[in-house]
């Protein structure tokens, strides 16, 4: 076999079952930690499933007993640690039921996060042109991800009723208020509550109207009315 059609073949997805350890920061003082299976995996990404929400951009990190030859470093440790950006979510909602799964797709960053993750976990990225199917260091493979659409969508004035969750370091709801939106459009919300939910943190938000979507908080602020709310984009849903 000709050294190309075996780097090819390297680069394929593999459809290996492998257990992986997803641990995940969403504040700097909030981390969560999962065990899952790949659904599939290459040099420089994997696909797995999670219990819990997450959004395109943001740092996971991935301890999975991967095969070597598929490894970029550390091809004598048991364990292959890895940093990871996600590329993609889809929320896949379960029959009877039974706890909403998230299909994720992640790229592979490195060994070492950047620089800004012990200040900025939640920070979003995105790969660099530059590091396509590359494995340089983190601070060279991926830039800030850019938010100039962020606004694109109108925001109605409009109060609908929801239940605020929101969720623990174990995936059980450790707070649920019962609020109202103050603005909303496809993207995203305000929401009255006096919950202190930082930014960087996901929610649930369900409304007996309409549906159950999951969020990011984007930020927490004070209205002239003395009123805390907090400013959310959805990761998983548009609401329609």
């Amino acid at each position: 076999m000709s050294e190309e059609r075996t780097s090819k073949r390297i680069r394929e997805r593999l459809e290996l079952k492998l257990p992986v350890r997803v641990s995940c920061r969403e504040t700097p003082d909030f981390e969560w930690m999962e065990v899952t299976r790949l659904i599939d995996v290459t040099p420089y990404g994997a696909g797995f499933t999670l219990k819990r929400p997450t959004e395109k951009g943001r740092l996971l990190h991935l301890t999975i007993p991967m095969p070597r030859q598929l490894r970029t470093y550390d091809h004598a440790e048991d364990q292959y640690r890895v940093w990871s950006i996600v590329r993609h979510v889809q929320v896949n909602v379960q029959p009877d039921k039974k706890p909403t799964i998230f299909d994720v797709g992640v790229a592979f960053i490195g060994k070492q996060p950047p620089a800004s993750y012990e200040t900025e976990p939640s920070k979003r990225y995105e790969i660099a042109a530059s590091a396509v199917q590359s494995m340089a260091a983190a601070q060279e493979s991926i830039k800030p991800l850019t938010t100039s659409d962020q606004r694109i969508h109108t925001r109605h004035k409009i109060a609908i009723d929801v239940v605020l969750e929101v969720i623990d370091e174990k995936g059980l709801i450790a707070q649920r208020e019962q609020t109202v939106t103050e603005t909303i459009s496809r993207k995203g919300a305000t929401v009255f509550t006096t919950l202190e939910v930082p930014a960087g943190r996901f929610i649930r938000l369900t409304s007996t109207q309409y549906k159950t979507t999951h969020a990011a908080v984007r930020a927490r602020t004070t209205g002239a009315d003395g009123i805390p709310r907090i400013h959310v984009e959805f990761v998983d849903q548009e609401w329609e």
